[in-house]
Parts: structure tokens; C-alpha cells; sequence
């Protein structure tokens, strides 16, 4: 526990269980939304193909997530970590210059 809390930069235990809830959070409100985006749209498996259907959804679900994961960091109190996650992630994908 000792190595994540330094690893994240977080004083206390209860900021770690409040981290990984909004990560399942997240996770699990992202793919509960994401079929009925895809229905409102209009994509669906018989109109795109089964691999295009697929792949469409998985883009927007990675979307959904980066923007809901601030959301609910911010609905939770935990911002500035979940801010700084998300710049990590954009940097590693080389997304850098969205950040400016």
C-alpha cells in the first residue's frame, strides 16, 4: 500500500479506495452508455459490419472514459490526481499538444 500511495502521490488509504472507485465507476458507466450512443447514432452491427461496429465502439468508449474519469475524479474530490493521470496518458500517446 505504501509504494502505490508514494507511486500516486496520495497522503492517505482512503484516497486509494476513493481512486479505484472511480475507476470501476468510470469503467462500468462507460460501456453501460456506450450501446445506447451507438443506437442513438444510428451504428449498429447490421448497418457497419460486426469488425466496424467493434471497432467504432471501442474508440468511443476509450473517448467516453478519458473525459468521464476527470468527471468523476472531480465529482469525488480527487481532480488534481485524475487531471495529472490524464496528461500522463495523452503524453504517452502522443497527444501532447492537446495540453497546451
Amino acid at each position: 500500500m505504501e509504494k502505490l500511495k508514494e507511486r500516486w502521490g496520495i497522503e492517505n488509504n482512503w484516497q486509494i479506495i476513493v481512486i479505484l472507485l472511480v475507476f470501476s465507476l468510470t469503467g462500468s458507466f462507460a460501456s453501460l452508455i456506450g450501446k445506447p450512443i451507438l443506437s442513438f447514432l444510428n451504428i449498429t452491427s447490421e448497418n457497419f459490419g460486426t469488425i466496424s461496429y467493434w471497432i467504432i465502439r471501442i474508440i468511443l468508449l476509450f473517448v467516453m472514459y478519458q473525459f468521464m474519469l476527470v468527471f468523476f475524479g472531480w465529482m469525488f474530490g480527487q481532480y488534481k490526481f485524475f487531471w495529472n493521470f490524464e496528461k500522463k496518458m495523452l503524453i504517452r500517446l502522443g497527444l501532447k499538444r492537446f495540453l497546451d
